[in-house]
This record gives C-alpha cells, structure tokens and sequence, in this order.
C-alpha cells in the first residue's frame, strides 16, 4: 500500500468524528503534536474544534509538566521556535489540556502515542510504552460502542511491532485492530531546535494497519503536515523507514569519524576532503551543490552521537534479525555503532596528544546537551567523554546555557557537582576548553578567549563551532576535529569517494536482505509486504538524506598507504558471504 497527500485533507468513509483528540507523552514529540493540534481547531464531522488533552504519567520527575502547560507553558526547553507561543495561546483559549488521569481520553476519538521508546541489550525496551498502552486499553475498553478510535503510534518502534506487540496488547482488552479501534503507525521526524518547522513542512509517513485507519490518519494528518506530503504505507514499511532513516545516519556519521580520525592524525584538512567528496557525490547525483548545513553525503564529525534516536534504532531496525539467531558479525549498521561509541575516548585521545598528559589539568567541557541550542542531554557525548578524561586524572567542570542543574542524566552520570549555567565559573579555573555543542551563545565566547592570548587557554573545538575558513576564522579555533593545515591530494579523495560507494552499496545489501528476512518469517498477508524500492523511495522523502542505492556487490576494498575504512571493509565480507551462500 502506497499513497501520497499533500495538505489538502480528507475525510474519512465512515462518518468519523473527532469530538476529542489525545495525546499521551508530554516530550519533544507529544507537546508540539498536541499543541499544533489544538491550534488547527481539528473539525471532523462536527463544527466543534476537538479540544486536545495531553496526558502525562504521574511521575516526581515529570509532575511539573502538567502544571506547566495547563498554565499555558512549553516544558520544552532550549530555542523552540513559535512552540512557546502555540501553547500560550491555545492553553489560554481552553482548546489545550494537560492531565495524568486516562479517564480523560477514554472518549477521545483520535489518540497519538508519544513515549519515547529504548533499547535493553539488542533489543526493544518498550518498559515505558506498555504502560502507556495498558492504561490506554483500559481506558478505551470502556468506551461506549460506536466511532471506533484512531490509536496512531508515534513511538519508534522496531520492525513487526505493530502486527505482534501492539495488536497483541490491545487485543487483551478486547480491542481489536479494524473493529473497536483502527491502529497506525506514523514515527515522527522531529529535531529538538525545530520542532514545529519538522512537523509542519517535513514529509510524513503513515504506516496504516488496515484501509479506514489509512483514511483516518489522512483525514486528521492533513491539518497538521501542511507544508509537506503525508505518504502513506503499511505499517511494517513504516516501521523500517524510521528506524533506517536514523541507522543509515548514523552509518554516515561513523564513516565521516573514520575518515577524520586519518585526517587528524595525517594533519588534512578533512573540511576540504568533505567539500571535494560531496561536491561530486551531489553532482553524480544530481542534487543541489553541497552547503554547510546539507544533511547528504559526508557529515561533520564531532566528539560523538547522541540523542534519543541514533544510539538505539541501527538496532531496533535489525532486532529481529539479531533475536532469531543470525549471523550479525559482519553488520556494517552494527560496526557503525561502534565506531560512534569510540568517538569520546579518541578525543581524549587526540587531547592528549596535542596538550600533553591531562592528569591534574581542569578541563572545561562546554555543552553538555548532545544538539546546539537544546536542553536535551539524552546519550549526550560530553558525558561520556566527562568519564573519559576523569578517568586519565583530569579535573572537569561541564558548562550549558539550556541544561537545567536538576537534569536527570546529568544526576544520572555523577558530574551534576561538577556542572555549572555561568560560563565563567567554568572557563575561568580551566586550563583546557573544549566546545562539544555548537550552541550560538558560544560563537563569541569562542572568538573572546582566542583573542584573549594572555589568558594562555589552550582551545578545542569538537563540534564544528567555528568551521569556516573564510575571513580568518580559521585561526579563532584551528585546533579541533577534522582542522588539520594540509591540503588532501587527489589519491586520497579517490579512496574516500571509492569507500564511501562501497559502504553506501554495504548497506543497501543488508538492509534488502533484512527485508526479505521480515516478509519471509512475519507477514501474513500480500497488502503487508514490506517492498525494498518502496522503502528506500518512501526513506528518501526524509530531510535527514536517507537517499538509499541500489544493492550491489561490493568485491574491492579501497585502501590509502594500507589503510582502509572498517565499513568499507565490513561492505566487502558481508558481500562475499552473501555471494558465497548464494553459490553454494
């Protein structure tokens, strides 16, 4: 099933009305959902707008939200463009609830899922979800009969969630799909700093379980995705797409590390071998010339991955490959995952290596959340990267315009003493300054401590803070990742531009043969058939780049002066595995 829309709406075949929508999880994904929302003034078969009520799960950590929005307050930090004035005024206007009691919405006609999902191990943690969707079940079964329910999932969730888990769940409570609710799957494409630009002009996808949930989530989407398309599919395509969109991210996250790290050690310029690779990446392609910003190609390298979406989905997306058993050793998603994990520790290393011993030295750590201009300190890098350098003896002070000093990962990591909002009580004691988020509040702080010579700071940038090379910028903060003086020659971007093909093809080969593997052991029926050209056309739409090739074999391994990239290399096995089984 495949079916595009844009903003024009729809209405639904059954008579559906919308008299109350809900929304379960007060996050970076349910608030901004919710209040958009309420702000559309939802009229499906009524003249009514649907008032939307936003449940939050009682919680110490987590109370405060309810009161927060109720009184007409985003609990979303950091620089959320429009949100803080969309709740204002819809709270204000009584068209926005907040509540912890799923009693509320036990009449809701459309309910959006919004808890954040993890991962235990190799697997899907759903700890937090089934308690959302056991409290909702119950809420539901007790409804009177008629109007079934849209349930819409905008949860990530491993490939087959939604046929095994989520049906099962609800089917306990005598809830079943196509009868008393209509269940679908549309995972977010969200970015803290952008919340509201993301769900309104991005391109959606809509995963549906059966025809009249597909009509439904058209009919209500379409007041929300008014600048983009919503494509609609089935809801194991949809399941894929979103978790790929993040592994293959994460993927090209990991290879631009590998090249930087030669870079830094070879003293090239890895800013240049970037330009010079994607330029023609994107001319091959036909896409537009590459900008600072562009998500495609090469990606800018920092002091790690973090955030709620890349550390976990490369393996949600091949949980069910892993869970029966198979032979994952030679899995480029999965050895992309550990390159990123190496991340922190190699910057420390390079530290060491361009300062000197680090034991007994007050280091600076400025940007504790994982994204520039957020509060999000979900996986955050510095953290980890804090452990690195205490380990090796360093005293670390961490620095955050936007981080609360309650944030529980920070509690979490045991640097909360350690952690400070006023700049100067950081940088003043430090004899070492690394920025690891790119915050703005930052550029000219950056710029002050490297005219300030008699400071005599030694400077670190590991988040591309300062990244041009134009109007002698370069020498505010030359000593950083991927800064290297040396020009790349022409035997070096071949091999980049050899390598980078050979793992685009790596991983189109695996993530084709986790497709067959899914349609093979867990779909029933032909409308539910995963289809690999479907995927990679519906993956595309997404402004991250997940632009997917071909599978192909990949026979040769590139190498520069004996060296090759471990995706490049991971390509290579798994393709002569693959061709060997093929043979035999």
């Amino acid at each position: 099933m495949e079916a595009i829309m844009d903003g024009t709406g729809a209405e639904s075949s059954d008579g559906w009305t919308v008299r109350k929508i809900g929304v379960i999880g007060a996050g970076i994904v349910g608030v901004p959902m919710a209040a958009l929302l309420a702000e559309a003034g939802v009229r499906i078969g009524t003249e009514r707008p649907a008032p939307v009520v936003l449940i939050q799960r009682p919680s110490p950590t987590s109370d405060w939200k309810i009161e927060a929005l109720n009184a007409g307050r985003s609990p979303i930090g950091g620089i959320e463009p429009d949100l803080d004035r969309i709740v204002r005024d819809t709270a204000a206007e009584g068209r926005l609830q907040a509540s912890p009691d799923y009693a509320v919405i036990a009449d809701a006609d459309a309910v959006l899922v919004c808890v954040q999902t993890d991962k235990t191990g190799m697997g899907p943690d759903y700890g937090p979800l089934s308690g959302a969707v056991d409290a909702l079940g119950a809420a539901l079964a007790r409804r009177q009969p008629g109007n079934p329910p849209l349930v819409v999932f905008e949860s990530t969730l491993a490939p087959t969630t939604m046929s095994t888990w989520v049906t099962d769940r609800f089917v306990a409570f005598g809830l079943r799909d196509g009868r008393e609710i209509h269940l679908a799957h549309s995972p977010n494409r969200v970015m803290p700093g952008r919340l509201v630009e993301r769900i309104r002009g991005a391109d959606k996808i809509a995963g549906a379980m059966n025809p009249e949930a597909g009509r439904r989530i058209q009919a209500l989407y379409a007041r929300l995705v008014t600048g983009g398309r919503l494509h609609l599919t089935d809801a194991l395509s949809a399941e894929i797409i979103k978790t790929l969109e993040n592994a293959y991210r994460d993927v090209r996250i990991a290879f631009s590390a590998e090249v930087a790290r030669w870079c830094d050690a070879a003293d090239v310029d890895f800013r240049r071998v970037r330009a010079a690779v994607n330029a023609r990446l994107f001319r091959e392609a036909g896409l537009p010339p590459d900008t600072a910003g562009a998500p495609t190609g090469l990606l800018t390298p920092t002091i790690g991955v973090g955030g709620h979406c890349l550390p976990k989905d490369g393996i949600l997306l091949l949980w069910r490959l892993i869970e029966s058993g198979a032979d994952v050793s030679e899995s480029l998603i999965l050895e992309a995952r550990r390159i990123n994990d190496e991340s922190p520790a190699a910057t420390a290393a390079r530290l060491e290596g361009l300062f000197g011993g680090l034991r007994n030295r007050t280091v600076a750590l400025m940007g504790t959340a994982y994204r520039p201009d957020s509060e999000d300190t979900r996986n955050s890098p510095t953290l980890v990267l804090a452990r690195v350098l205490r380990g090796m003896g360093s005293r670390v002070i961490l620095h955050d315009p936007f981080v609360k000093p309650g944030d529980a990962n920070l509690a979490r990591s045991g640097f909360a003493d350690h952690f400070t909002r006023n700049p100067e009580d950081a940088v003043g004691p430090a004899e070492i300054v690394i920025f690891c988020a790119s915050h703005a509040a930052y550029q000219d702080l950056a710029a002050d401590l490297a005219r300030d010579r008699a400071a005599g700071k030694k400077l670190f940038d590991g988040c591309g803070l300062i990244d041009g090379r134009e109007a002698g910028t370069d020498d505010v903060l030359r000593l950083g990742i991927g800064k290297g003086r040396r020009e790349p020659d022409p035997a070096f971007l071949d091999f980049v531009l050899r390598s980078f093909r050979a793992m685009e093809n790596g991983v189109a080969n695996e993530v084709a043969g986790l497709i067959d593997f899914l349609n093979e052991k867990f779909v029933r029926d032909e409308a539910n058939r995963a289809d690999f050209g479907a995927v990679r056309r519906l993956a595309a739409t997404c402004v991250t780049g997940c632009r997917i090739v071909d599978p192909a074999p990949v026979r040769d391994l590139p190498a520069h002066e004996g060296f090759a990239l471990r995706l490049a290399a991971r390509a290579q096995r798994a393709s002569r595995l693959a061709e060997k089984k093929g043979t035999a």
